[in-house]
């Protein structure tokens, strides 16, 4: 493990391994919904107690968990026994957590992480995680102190853009530093292979499956880390539309969507239904949805969901000018210790320590904003939305390394 410590520190960037492990570790405070086995807070916030392999026998990050707040307690709770086994008090506010009791900020870092638990939907069909009042909860005790320390925002900002653009324009006017985002644009590719940076893009295409909020989320950290690679950097989207059902098939056929690049991100796939092939797509494909995005410089992508077809995230692409198409599966370890999530940590680990990003807030402010219009044309029918609020343009210096190969999955502790 000690070389995919290494080498998964260098792949997220802005701070070199000797740098860190020659620091002190950084006191850090989880923010988290619910702590219960294999929940987000357990994938992410336990590495810090239980080594990247989550059984106490890898690398650590040097990070130390001081203070945790869990919003909800369900009856599979193990947030309340890892306190009790690592020695983390659990305070009954978020203030306390950041404060440590007392009055001032207390710790180097934050974690909020908010995904899992019985929270209502919104209007649109999003579940509502308390990422707002997270941050609102934070920001008061960084004013209160004077002085902000860094902030990792698993997944998107918000549920809904206002929250989400709030978040960002804080940790801008505060200085500092804020990471969110998906692990998916982290972990292993198959083939090895990244959007070459200043391509000039034709079309995009991403494949998602299950939910268009929890994993139409995953899909567009997926097309937006390969679009900001794109001649001109990041230039924002102009109009959105959410397809779905017979919809969708009727945009396939109405070119909306590059069939070719539908069909070479769905061979990328290792997780396909046997039906595939036999049963035409638009009858295997359950529930399915399309996520259409213009952005402001003509680039046009789609994410589709494949559903009951596939269970994977393929990412297909075609340069200017050409009719070869590029290619690939980005693939999650779905057993523990799900060994995506140490790549996520180490970016944490990266920004706490070296106080800089370790890959654009801008990202995920684009994608969270993505996430909301489309839910919301979703929502309306299919119409589509004019998104003036996402001009959102920046350059990425983050760039993508293959990763060494997973750790041993544990398929019996997957419950």
């Amino acid at each position: 493990m000690k070389t995919l410590f290494k080498y998964a520190a260098f792949l997220v960037g802005a701070f070199t391994v000797s740098a860190v492990e020659n620091q002190p570790p950084k006191k850090v405070a989880a923010i988290v919904t619910e702590y219960r086995h294999n929940s987000h807070a357990d994938v992410i916030v336990s590495r810090l107690l239980q080594t990247y392999t989550l059984d106490e026998k890898g690398e650590s990050p040097n990070l130390k968990l001081v203070s945790l707040y869990l919003d909800q307690v369900p009856k599979n709770d193990t947030g309340k026994r890892w306190s009790k086994k690592y020695g983390v008090p659990i305070f009954p506010t978020i203030r306390g957590a950041l404060t440590l009791g007392g009055e001032k900020l207390s710790v180097e870092g934050i974690m909020l992480v908010a995904e899992h638990g019985d929270y209502p939907k919104n209007a649109f069909g999003s579940t509502k995680y308390p990422k707002g009042r997270f941050f609102s909860e934070t920001e008061k005790v960084f004013r209160v102190s004077g002085r902000s320390v860094p902030v990792f925002v698993d997944k998107h900002l918000s549920d809904n853009w206002e929250e989400a653009k709030k978040c960002y324009d804080t940790s801008r006017e505060l200085g500092f530093p804020l990471l969110a985002g998906s692990s998916l644009p982290l972990l292993w590719r198959y083939p090895a292979t990244d959007l070459k940076k200043g391509t000039e893009l034709d079309e995009i295409l991403v494949t998602t499956y299950h939910s268009p909020d929890a994993y139409g989320f995953h899909a567009l950290e997926v097309l937006q880390c390969l679009a900001e690679r794109r001649k001109g950097g990041e230039t924002g989207v102009k109009r959105v539309k959410c397809l779905s059902g017979d919809e969708v098939w009727k945009a396939v056929e109405e070119g909306i969507l590059d069939k070719k690049l539908l069909n070479a991100a769905i061979q990328r796939g290792r997780h396909r239904s046997g039906h595939y092939g036999k049963i035409p797509l638009e009858k295997l494909v359950r529930n399915p949805f399309l996520f259409h995005v213009e952005y402001r410089d003509g680039l046009k992508a789609n994410v589709i969901n494949l559903d009951n077809a596939m269970w994977e995230w393929c990412a297909a692409w075609r340069e200017k000018g050409e009719e070869k198409i590029h290619s690939t599966l980005f693939w999650t370890q779905e057993n523990r210790p799900y060994g995506h999530f140490t790549f996520l940590v180490q970016g944490i680990e990266s920004t706490f320590h070296s106080g800089k990003a370790a890959w654009p807030a801008e990202r995920t402010l684009l994608t969270s904003g993505m996430l909301d219009f489309l839910l919301r044309s979703k929502a309306n029918g299919g119409k589509s939305i004019q998104t003036p609020g996402l001009a959102i343009s920046y350059k990425s210096h983050w760039d993508w390394k293959k990763p060494p190969p997973p750790p041993k999955e544990r398929p019996w502790d997957k419950q």
